[in-house]
């Protein structure tokens, strides 16, 4: 069950990296719902707002590999972690390829840069969280 649950988190964090990246407004001037303060902290701090979302997947990322293999006997988990960067990268590069037949949105290298950092940060909390928890219990 717990599986499942992180992949359809994974899915949800995926769905919103393309809906926010595909929006035809940069500024998300149209996203009602969004809290005031939160779309002037995105517009004034641009492309760092494409590594939030990849914080989230950094992290679930490796949730997800952890525990699917668990029941594997060779766990490479240096291995597991740079896929995970390559899929963030992948995903981060399909969201701003997107952006290439949007009007008014053009892709941004830097927000490959931060995307894929923003995956590297939330990999690498995961990890230390996993660490501290380990080390507490012994």
């Amino acid at each position: 069950m717990f599986h499942k649950i992180v992949l359809l988190l994974l899915f949800l964090v995926i769905v919103a990296v393309f809906y926010f990246s595909w929006l035809s407004d940069p500024g998300f001037a149209g996203e009602t719902y969004l809290p005031r303060w939160l779309l002037n902290w995105s517009n004034q701090y641009y492309n760092l707002r494409t590594a939030v979302p990849f914080l989230a997947l950094g992290f679930l990322l490796e949730v997800y590999t952890e525990h699917s293999s668990l029941d594997e006997l060779n766990n490479n988990k240096k291995l597991n972690f740079i896929q995970n960067i390559v899929f963030a990268a992948i995903i981060v590069c399909i969201a701003e390829g997107g952006q290439f037949v949007i009007q008014r949105r053009s892709p941004d290298l830097a927000d490959v840069f931060y995307g894929i950092t923003g995956s590297i940060a939330g990999a690498l909390g995961y990890n230390l969280l996993k660490k501290l928890k380990n080390a507490k219990q012994t």
